[in-house]
């Protein structure tokens, strides 16, 4: 497979450089610059609600521009620059510039990742290397967990930000090694090769995003999926907190470690969609999502709802590499492949918000089994309108590929 330790290395570094702040903004802003509650919330919110607009014009840049490698580079240096100015000048007009640049930053990097491995290994291994990036993504999430624990622990939460940098500068090492003529970029958004060198087609207007029926019927099923999803482990974290106090941080951080371990080996069975299809995949992930807000209404017992968690893993860890092979194959010859991702990510991102304040809701008025319930029941939606509606996407002459 070509290029395959400069993708590895990529997606596993990449996901340091997120992973390095985003989970530890709030935290830094409670604790140690002293902000409420409510000006946290506010700023995350408008941040997220920018970041979410504008995934599809993201999409369309990634599509148009053949300077991936420089796109990937410049972001994680913006993203740099965010971590340190949250570090030093903790203030509203600062932070709220910060996390707007990091919430649109989060539109670039994935589909930029996933447009330059098209561009790379073709359709012919896409598969398996969609996977193998999915894998080493989760990877490298489980290590930066373990040393931004590790650096703020022995130094302070003010140092956990000062990783980021670092390895901005080791990601631009590992795009370095890919080769800029390398990259098919006629490939990489969609179009096919001797189509894109005889000019018999060029990118189809935006208007194929509202024609493409597989896609409108994935976006709706990915909202709900998200809808339902969303809330599902802030409400666990809750629910661990409140039935035993003070142990409510290392109960998190162990339901966060066993979805993301549990990611990895569903990440890479993606590399068989070839042989056994993408739907059955789709309606695994699906399927393990309503399972999973059931089994939290049957028992409080932390072992319980943390074996429970294996179910986030699997939807989690089936999704991250298979939704962008659905694409493909769904955007084939369109050549608004990282466009039809960014309106993905929009879709996904409205259902996502939705959700937390209409859970939240439901905890008050009824209690978080009833919660846990009419989220599933959301999922079910979701995975029935799969079942019923979206067709195999897998080309007629796939083979596996490894």
């Amino acid at each position: 497979m070509p290029h395959r330790a400069s993708l590895d290395g990529l997606n596993f570094l990449l996901a340091d450089v997120r992973g390095g702040l985003g989970p530890y903004v709030s935290v830094f802003l409670l604790t140690q610059a002293h902000w409420d509650q409510a000006a946290i919330g506010a700023v995350l919110t408008i941040s997220g609600l920018i970041g979410i607009s504008l995934h599809t014009p993201v999409g369309a840049l990634i599509d148009a521009t053949r300077a991936k490698r420089a796109l990937i580079i410049g972001g994680a240096f913006a993203l740099s620059a965010c971590a340190l100015a949250i570090a030093w000048a903790p203030t509203l007009p600062v932070v709220l510039a910060a996390d707007i640049t990091m919430a649109v930053l989060g539109a670039v990097f994935a589909p930029t990742v996933a447009a330059i491995t098209l561009g790379l290994v073709g359709r012919e291994f896409l598969a398996a290397r969609l996977a193998r990036n999915a894998a080493f993504d989760r990877i490298g999430n489980l290590f930066i967990a373990a040393t931004a624990a590790a650096v703020g622990t022995v130094f302070s939460l003010r140092a956990v930000f000062h990783l980021v940098p670092c390895f901005a500068v080791l990601t631009t090492l590992a795009v370095l090694t890919i080769p800029a003529q390398a990259i098919d970029h006629a490939q990489a958004r969609g179009l096919e090769h001797d189509e894109a060198i005889t000019g018999e087609e060029l990118p189809s207007g935006f208007r194929v995003l509202l024609t493409r029926k597989p896609l409108l019927i994935l976006a709706a099923a990915l909202a709900l999926f998200h809808f339902a999803n969303a809330p599902m482990l802030p409400l666990v974290s809750q629910k661990l907190a409140l039935a035993h106090p003070g142990q409510e941080a290392a109960l998190t951080a162990v339901a966060i470690v066993v979805a993301q371990v549990v990611m990895i080996p569903m990440a890479l069975l993606v590399a068989r969609a070839d042989i056994l299809g993408r739907k059955p995949l789709l309606v695994a992930a699906l399927i393990a999502l309503p399972l999973r807000g059931v089994l939290y209404t049957l028992s409080e017992a932390p072992v319980w709802m943390l074996a429970v968690q294996v179910l986030d893993g699997v939807a989690g860890g089936l999704l991250d590499a298979l939704v962008p092979l659905i694409l493909a194959d769904i955007m084939r010859g369109t050549g608004r492949y990282s466009v039809s991702r960014g309106f993905l990510g929009t879709v996904q991102g409205i259902g996502g918000s939705l959700s937390q304040g209409a859970a939240g809701f439901l905890v008050v008025k009824a209690g978080y089994d009833t919660a846990f319930l009419a989220l599933a029941d959301v999922a079910v939606v979701a995975l029935v309108l799969v079942l019923l509606a979206m067709p195999e996407t897998r080309p007629k002459n796939s083979t596996i590929r490894s």
